[in-house]
């Protein structure tokens, strides 16, 4: 497995994984993402936030990265993370436990520097999918109801909020 940050060329594949995913959790009458914007991909793109996970050359894994996620973690949010969003898995590859790659990945990348965590969020409680971040090292905190979804993707507002975390040693403090 290789993983590299995606390229504009990927974006229709990109897209087509995450409609994968949205038909797999209506599917299983999970909350469901909203169809995800073009745009929204590109923009990820050229901030270089968005990842993918090739496999013998096909992208079977994708995710984007956020540094700051002030409404879904408050002041958590303070604390240098970075933050996992939107993991989709190519269907001809699910189960194969590319979960624990990103969190390797993740720990590789940004430990020993002042990132602090690793933070991922899902909507609405799925004993599946907890069970999948927490045998990959996680930790599940209290969930949350957010108090403003302004602005964020409408599945945000079909429940609670469950919070997971991964604690990275030997990070940095920043400087005060």
């Amino acid at each position: 497995m290789e993983i590299t940050q995606s390229k504009l060329a990927d974006i229709d594949q990109i897209l087509s994984l995450y409609d994968a995913a949205t038909a797999l959790q209506a599917s299983k009458n999970m909350t469901q993402w909203p169809t995800i914007d073009r745009n929204l991909v590109k923009q990820e793109l050229s901030e270089g936030r968005q990842w993918k996970m090739v496999h013998q050359g096909q992208i079977v894994c994708v995710w984007v990265v956020a540094f700051e996620d002030p409404q879904i973690w408050g002041e958590r949010s303070n604390q240098p993370s970075v933050f996992i969003h939107r993991i989709a898995n190519h269907p001809q590859f699910r189960g194969r436990g590319f979960v624990g790659n990103i969190v390797e990945w993740a720990k590789n990348l940004y430990s020993g520097g002042p990132i602090q965590f690793i933070r991922l969020d899902t909507v609405g409680h799925n004993e599946g999918l907890i069970q999948v971040y927490t045998s990959h090292g996680f930790t599940l905190l209290d969930p949350v109801e957010l108090e403003d979804t302004t602005g964020l993707p409408s599945h945000y507002n079909d429940g609670k909020v469950y919070l997971f975390e991964i604690e990275l040693e030997g990070s940095s403090e920043p400087d005060a």
